[in-house]
C-alpha cells in the first residue's frame, strides 16, 4: 500500500496544482486506487467519487450502463475500461476519469482472460487505454500490481 500511496502523493499534487478533479471505476482492484487517492489528505480537493463496479448489476446500477448499451463489448477489455473510464468523467462533470477492470485470480475470467489480466483507462485532456498482463495468480499481488499501474498511467497522463 505504501507503493500505492507513494504514486497516489504525486498524482494528488498535480491535480491540487492544476485544481482538476477525478472519478474512479475499478473493478478487480476492488477499491485499492480510490484508497490510493483517499489515503493523501487533502483529497476532497480533487477525488469526486468511485465505484466497484464488480458485477453486471453494478455496472446498470452505478454506471447506468444497460445490457443493450454493453453490445459490441466485454467486460475486461480496452474497450470497456474506455467506456467506463469516460462514463466516470461525463457523470462526475470532472477533468479526469480512470477505471480498471480485470481478472486477478487465482483464476481467470469466463472470457477467456488468464488470471493476471487486467485494462485501464484514463479520459481527460489526454487519454490512453492499456492491457497488463502479470502472468501470476495471486490474487492480491494482481490487486496492488493492478491498482499501481493504473495509477502510473495517470501520473503518466497528467505528465504530459
Amino acid at each position: 500500500m505504501k507503493e500505492l500511496v507513494g504514486i497516489a502523493e504525486q498524482v494528488a499534487a498535480k491535480l491540487i496544482a492544476r485544481k482538476q478533479t477525478i472519478a474512479v471505476a475499478e473493478s478487480s482492484t476492488g477499491g485499492l486506487i480510490s484508497a490510493g487517492l483517499l489515503a493523501v489528505p487533502g483529497a476532497s480537493a480533487y477525488f469526486l467519487g468511485g465505484a466497484v463496479v464488480y458485477t453486471r448489476d453494478a455496472r446498470r446500477v452505478l454506471m447506468d450502463i444497460s445490457d443493450e448499451g454493453m453490445k459490441g463489448f466485454r467486460s475486461s477489455s480496452e474497450p470497456y475500461a474506455k467506456l467506463l473510464a469516460e462514463q466516470m468523467r461525463s457523470r462526475f462533470n470532472c477533468d479526469w476519469g480512470l477505471s480498471e477492470t480485470g481478472a486477478a485470480g487465482p483464476t481467470g475470467n469466463r472470457y477467456g482472460d488468464a488470471a493476471g489480466h487486467s485494462c485501464m483507462a484514463v479520459a481527460g485532456p489526454a487519454a490512453e487505454v492499456i492491457t497488463l498482463e502479470t502472468g501470476g495468480n495471486d490474487r492480491l499481488a494482481n490487486m496492488q500490481v493492478f491498482a499501481t499501474t493504473a495509477l502510473k498511467l495517470l501520473l503518466r497522463k497528467l505528465s504530459e
